[in-house]
């Protein structure tokens, strides 16, 4: 078997595939069969068409062996791309029943609790003023329960310091100008719905990640019954937005190695075929990439929703340039390393990094066009005063808008005051210390009315799926070990996904940080330990479709978390329950 590097494509075996090791002859030459990973079949004397492939490309004088285009073009899709998911209807019809659950658990009872609860006094409120004002107004003391009811008029024309972008914000407003701001659905509904479109775009995802439709559902359905993200989906705050992009991002990535190395494989074929080598030692002009341009857009407006949207632009844009070097590599171009390097990844850096950066400034516009914005007049009014005016260099409106960005940029850094649920990211991963949203207790006679019992609770904590959550930390453990061992593609895939949503809090545990923040992170949780339940079905080097033993074990895993999901059910959707009740839900994180 041979594998290659951790940006290039997955490890290639050259060895027969399980299902053919009893018919040697039954795969005609430059044929591909079904979930075969392999990129050349040693048949019965047959000779390894790959190596000969390999010498026309480098041995311009070597002689025409007769090998067409479409041959050729076979083999490079074998080489460079995973093999088709199976049926595209029951991938649909898959990932939109899911989808289906997925909605059900995030939409049924969502005007629970009727009142504003932890963060969303910040932001719904702020959405509320964007659709009125245009701009985040400053409120009276202790509005939210007037806000509850109905009532906005503790909204004043005063520009509020905000130290967050608009996008989520004005997300939360199309609910809110949908369903009316009086009522808790109108709050909530854009979080619920982005959160439930959230599980259809990872099923669409991890399909192609695994190449089957199956694990593309479990890990929709992993992400589905997640608490994190459920609770994360219920409430109106700003986390899940940002998850939503870097998601989508995600997926525009994957598409668009897809895409470039489908173009790559029939130009490169083209020219293998006509000429016997390829011309430009750097190999064939691939063209634009459209699928990093509709990255590019995503992950500008998670950077618009939270800053931390910029890691994930950072990291992706690295693999996108690894996964160009190593596609040329893949086609045996001579200069492959610089070819992937200045051809396509120059082409790739300046697609996606320009593209986010544009459509993070053009979120900036509402703040731009309305004068009474926080801080818009501080260029005029401020700095043309002040003793030492600060880069007159620059135009009123631009200054004034880089002075928030540092004043932003000074709060997040400073942060540290003392909460009662910050947390360590260390224990994230296991969702150490979860954030409590809403709680209330009620022990008067009226109790027995709501639960039966003599004391009541009614809360929300997001703490998550056990299972997905413990199971993901160990299942991390098999993904770094596929991708430093095998250097798997798929696996550096899932681990970039950590690297751009995780690890980056490492650098702020001195500032006051939370456990829910690890709804960015969920869907590529739900992909690692998709990924160790593929693993377990056979031999690492047998293609996902072929591979059986341990579906038993698999759907174990899937079942456990949909019962533990039920179990957790109250305290994601603000139930009221028994107090005894609770405290047996908080048995496992016992630390709440």
């Amino acid at each position: 078997m041979r594998a290659e590097g951790p940006q290039g494509e997955s490890a290639r075996a050259t060895e027969v595939t399980p299902s053919a090791r009893n018919a040697p002859d039954a795969v005609p030459p430059g044929s591909v069969t079904p979930g075969t990973l392999a990129t050349a079949r040693h048949s019965a004397g047959a000779p390894d068409r790959w190596q000969q492939l390999r010498r026309l490309a480098g041995r311009p004088d070597l002689p025409n062996t007769h090998t067409s285009a479409a041959e050729i073009r076979s083999a490079l899709h074998d080489r460079l791309l995973s093999p088709a998911p199976g049926s595209r209807l029951w991938g649909w019809i898959g990932a939109l029943l899911v989808t289906a659950v997925a909605g059900v658990l995030r939409l049924v009872h969502l005007e629970r609790p009727a009142r504003l609860v932890f963060d969303e006094t910040y932001y719904v409120k702020q959405a509320y003023s964007l659709l009125t004002l245009g701009y985040e107004g400053d409120w009276n003391e202790e509005p939210d329960e007037n806000f509850a009811a109905g009532d906005f008029s503790d909204l004043n024309r005063t520009a509020d310091y905000v130290v967050h972008p608009s996008v989520g914000k004005w997300m939360i407003a199309i609910g809110m100008r949908l369903l009316g701001p009086e009522n808790p659905w109108g709050w909530r509904i854009s979080a619920a719905v982005i959160g439930t479109l959230s599980v259809l775009l990872l099923a669409r995802i991890a399909r192609r990640l695994f190449s089957s439709n199956l694990l593309g559902c479990t890990a929709a359905l992993l992400l589905a019954v997640d608490g994190a993200h459920i609770s994360l989906s219920r409430v109106s705050i700003l986390d899940i937005f940002l998850q939503f992009w870097i998601l989508a991002g995600f997926a525009a990535l994957l598409l668009d190695r897809e895409s470039h190395r489908r173009r790559l494989a029939h130009l490169a074929a083209d020219e293998l075929a006509t000429r016997g080598s390829y011309a430009d030692p750097w190999g064939p002009k691939a063209g634009l990439r459209g699928w990093l341009l509709v990255a590019g857009v995503c992950l500008g407006l998670a950077s618009g929703v939270k800053w931390s949207g910029i890691y994930a632009l950072a990291v992706f844009g690295l693999v996108a340039v690894a996964w160009s070097i190593t596609a040329r590599r893949e086609v045996s171009v001579r200069l492959w390393a610089g070819a992937g390097l200045i051809r396509d990844g120059a082409r790739a850096f300046f697609v996606l990094v320009p593209t986010a950066a544009a459509v993070y400034v053009l979120t900036w516009l509402p703040w731009w066009l309305n004068p009474n914005s926080y801080n818009r007049q501080w260029a005029s009014e401020v700095n043309a005063v002040a003793d030492v005016p600060q880069r007159t260099w620059m135009p009123d409106w631009l200054n004034s808008w880089w002075e928030y960005h540092l004043k932003m940029w000074d709060f997040h850094n400073n942060l540290d005051s003392e909460h009662t649920y910050m947390s360590h990211p260390l224990g994230w991963l296991v969702q150490w210390r979860p954030t409590s949203f809403a709680w209330r207790d009620v022990e008067d006679g009226t109790s027995m009315d709501l639960c039966g019992a003599s004391r009541c609770v009614g809360a929300i904590s997001s703490v998550g799926n056990p299972v997905l959550w413990w199971g993901g930390a160990l299942a991390l453990l098999l993904v770094l070990w596929l991708a430093v061992r095998h250097r798997d593609w798929r696996a550096w895939a899932v681990l970039a996904g950590y690297g751009a949503t995780y690890l980056p809090w490492f650098a702020y545990t001195d500032r006051t940080i939370f456990t829910f923040y690890t709804v960015a992170l969920a869907p590529f949780v739900a992909l690692t330990l998709t990924f160790a339940i593929a693993t377990l079905w056979g031999r690492p080097s047998w293609p996902l479709r072929e591979r059986r033993p341990g579906i038993w074990t698999a759907a174990g895993i899937v079942v456990l978390a949909v019962l533990v999901a039920a179990f957790y059910w109250p305290i994601w959707s603000n139930q009221w329950v028994p107090y005894w009740f609770w405290r047996l839900h908080m048995l496992l994180p016992s630390w709440v």
